[in-house]
């Protein structure tokens, strides 16, 4: 059995009783990230159109993680993720979120990070960097905190951030 079979075995053995909740506007998105997810061995998943229907799904469904777009309409990524750091408002306020999305812009990764979000990533995204991020957040999670407004994953020092590059282009990516 090689070294890459074993880590398969123990990912799939790790990922495949979670539930993970797709909020992304764009139906074929949402396919194509299904796919990805089920190729690493996720089976429980669930979807949603906008924001809105992703804060009820939460309720609902009570993900393991949320994988959430930031542009969408009537409540985008950003939004969805402040209503769901809201501990005194939101049932489920501790849910690790990945922001999976085509805005790379510094300001953008910033801001997401202010809002609370566990890990980024842009589309599109490969089934290894999908992994790799899931596995993150499911292995070595970072303990939430409140800061002043902030309540999230405690930051990281900026001195952890890599760029990477995905299958031909640069990523930005938080480790």
């Amino acid at each position: 059995m090689t070294p890459s079979m074993v880590m398969d075995e123990r990912v799939a053995a790790l990922v495949e009783p979670r539930k993970v909740l797709i909020i992304d506007d764009e139906h074929y998105i949402r396919k194509v990230i299904r796919t990805l997810l089920m190729t690493i061995g996720v089976r429980n998943i669930q979807e949603a159109a906008n924001g809105y229907a992703g804060l009820d799904t939460i309720r609902t469904f009570n993900p393991d993680i949320v994988l959430v777009d930031w542009e969408m309409p009537e409540l985008d990524g950003p939004g969805f993720v402040r209503a769901v750091r809201s501990p005194e408002t939101f049932p489920h306020p501790d849910v690790p979120i990945i922001m999976l999305t085509a805005h790379g812009e510094r300001s953008r990764v910033i801001e997401a990070m202010r809002c609370g979000i566990n890990e980024y990533l842009l589309k599109p995204v490969s089934s290894q960097a999908l992994q790799a991020r899931i596995v993150s957040v499911l292995c070595h999670p970072r303990p939430m905190v409140r800061r002043g407004d902030y309540y999230g994953p405690e930051p990281r020092k900026p001195s952890t951030y890599k760029l990477e590059v995905d299958v031909g282009h640069s990523t930005l990516v938080l480790l």
